[in-house]
């Protein structure tokens, strides 16, 4: 199995491009993005060593179906899906926030809840709760879109408003589309026997409307708990059995690793790998009601091109 790693494409009217931690994105012509989804992982915003087969695939799958399922929620970015990993879409100006919201204390919010703070991105969170305990309605916890490189940070919507990053108005719509996307994820799943714990969105503008941008419910962006097992694994204050990609984030902390000065990424095996591909293959079944259907990695760089020139020319 080969993984895609890295993008040099040259399209036709190409203006630019922008590789980001896991996704490559191509600028062509005024208006479209092509994003391609890399094999790459990413952990407290470092980029791993090695790539993860089929991670990119099924990110994009994912995202696609979800971008078609909520699309009468609020106007998305997506055109078409040329590739297996690949989404073409229409350029948006992003907003310099990105939208959090949680319906469970659990992941890096419970680990700043168990240091003793109370209040996250200027939501107060009550004493006593416990870790992966249900909000009694879900909580929006932004953060700002860092610049390439830098971290991402905790931001509350006054401190938003007040830097004015976000006009009032256009803060309002972004809350009310985050809850009702959440909303919708959080019913797909349920049919899927899971629950959609917590997730991010990216909106942006698009001829001054706001357009729902990058990927949705996703294992990157979203992290899942199995609902059959939550209670029970809950009473007894054991961990719940997820999907998302925490695991890879313990299997980093227990490693020694966070993303801080002077640590080192610990050895990834192939089993490590490959233990990653089928977990996220695990995911993609759960959430999609469908069997995951490998595409041909042999020549994976040479295919994409071949497919992105030809949706471009037949645009």
């Amino acid at each position: 199995m080969k993984a895609l790693t890295a993008t040099d494409f040259k399209f036709p009217n190409q203006t630019g491009v922008y590789h980001g931690k896991v996704r490559d994105v191509y600028s062509v012509g005024e208006d479209k993005l092509v994003m391609v989804a890399t094999d790459r992982i990413s952990a407290f915003d470092v980029v791993l060593p090695k790539g993860i087969p089929y991670k990119g695939q099924m990110l994009n799958q994912i995202a696609a179906k979800f971008l078609d399922a909520t699309a009468d929620i609020c106007p998305n970015w997506k055109l078409a899906t040329p590739d297996p990993m690949v989404t073409v879409g229409v350029k948006c100006k992003g907003f310099p926030v990105e939208m959090i919201v949680r319906g469970y204390l659990c992941g890096s919010a419970w680990r700043t809840y168990q240091s003793g703070v109370r209040e996250i991105c200027g939501v107060k969170i009550p004493d006593g709760m416990r870790e992966n305990q249900a909000f009694p309605t879900p909580i929006i916890t932004p953060t700002t879109k860092a610049e390439q490189g830098q971290h991402d940070e905790d931001i509350s919507k006054e401190e938003i408003l007040k830097r004015g990053l976000v006009s009032p108005e256009e803060y309002a719509l972004l809350e009310k589309y985050t809850l009702a996307l959440f909303q919708r994820g959080t019913e797909i799943a349920a049919k899927r026997g899971l629950i959609l714990v917590d997730t991010k969105y990216e909106f942006g503008t698009h001829n001054g409307e706001i357009y729902l941008m990058d990927e949705i419910h996703t294992p990157d962006s979203s992290r899942y708990f199995y609902a059959d097992e939550y209670q029970k694994r809950f009473d007894k204050g054991e961990p719940q059995k997820q999907l998302s990609k925490e695991f890879v984030r313990e299997w980093l902390m227990a490693n020694g690793f966070q993303g801080k000065a002077g640590q080192q990424v610990p050895e990834m095996t192939d089993a490590i790998v490959d233990g990653i591909t089928d977990r996220y293959m695990e995911l993609y079944e759960h959430i999609t009601g469908e069997k995951f259907v490998k595409e041909e990695t042999g020549h994976l760089a040479e295919r994409i091109e071949r497919n992105i020139k030809n949706y471009l020319a037949s645009c």
